[in-house]
């Protein structure tokens, strides 16, 4: 075992032998596609059916999204490897090679995920250099066959079968 200062590099070291899922968030803001992508997604509660994500006060994406009445979260699929390096990205077109299905309400899923949460934004708390997002469930879809991507060690990975 060995220790190390706690700076944001060995933080984000540690925390990345952690694996987890990876979803984009979206919504159609103004007529326009607005997303993002989060690796910190985590079940919250049954009943209310609640979600939450982290994203970082820095994001400039996320005051877009915040001020829509609906947001759609996909968890993605395996096949989805450049996919999200394209939604987090700072410029340029987040949904470029994406197919998406809006719903009515302005919620945007990316096509071919593992699951759509259709939700709204129940609660914001503050929690250092992020803010945890927790949001309320109004409709979900499952495509059971869909293998998740995983992120683990700053590398995208899939389940073995």
């Amino acid at each position: 075992m060995s220790s190390t200062n706690l700076s944001p590099n060995s933080l984000r070291e540690a925390f990345g032998h952690f694996p987890a899922g990876v979803i984009a968030i979206a919504a159609e803001v103004a007529g326009t596609r607005v997303g993002l992508a989060a690796s910190t997604f985590v079940p919250v509660s049954l009943d209310p059916p609640l979600v939450s994500f982290c994203v970082q006060n820095t994001s400039e994406t996320w005051p877009k999204l915040q001020g829509a009445p609906v947001l759609g979260i996909s968890v993605l699929g395996e096949s989805h490897d450049v996919a999200v390096r394209t939604l987090a990205a700072k410029t340029g077109d987040r949904f470029a090679g994406l197919e998406t299905v809006s719903s009515l309400a302005g919620a945007v899923f990316v096509q071919g995920t593992a699951v759509w949460l259709e939700s709204a934004i129940e609660q914001l708390v503050p929690a250092g250099d992020h803010t945890i997002v927790i949001l309320r469930i109004n409709d979900i879809t499952v495509h059971d066959d869909v293998p998740p991507i995983v992120f683990h060690r700053s590398t995208f990975r899939r389940l073995g079968s």
